[in-house]
């Protein structure tokens, strides 16, 4: 069973770090992408990286989040940096579809996500 574990959420003050770790139990031939979803809002894309390393990012966090990815152990990661308060939300990875590499379509059934809380 395709799974996609997230990991490395936790309660930080502004201005601090966090690297998240997202599992996955697929081939690595394939796209990854972040997501959040803040109390009260809709899911939100954050960020995409390609099986050869590239990347593009939504404006909200462009310039402070960095995707990566380790092909080898089958995880993507999100650094996050200056973190805000509006950062607080659950985030959630998944595989995008490859015709919408930037939009909410995804290949699997969202995880469980992982809970990042930025204190002011």
């Amino acid at each position: 069973q395709v799974q996609l574990v997230e990991s490395g959420g936790g309660l930080v003050q502004a201005g601090a770090s966090l690297r998240l770790s997202c599992a996955a139990s697929i081939s690595s031939n394939n796209p990854l992408a972040w997501y959040r979803q803040a109390p009260g809002k809709q899911r939100e894309w954050l960020g995409y990286i390609t099986t050869g390393g590239t990347t593009n990012y939504a404006d909200s966090v462009k310039g402070r989040f960095t995707i990566s990815r380790d092909n080898a152990k089958n995880t993507m990661y999100l650094q996050m940096n200056s973190l805000k308060p509006e950062d607080t939300a659950v985030y959630y990875c998944n595989v995008p579809v490859t015709w919408d590499l930037s939009g909410m379509r995804t290949v699997l059934p969202w995880g469980q996500g992982t809970q990042v809380t930025v204190s002011s």
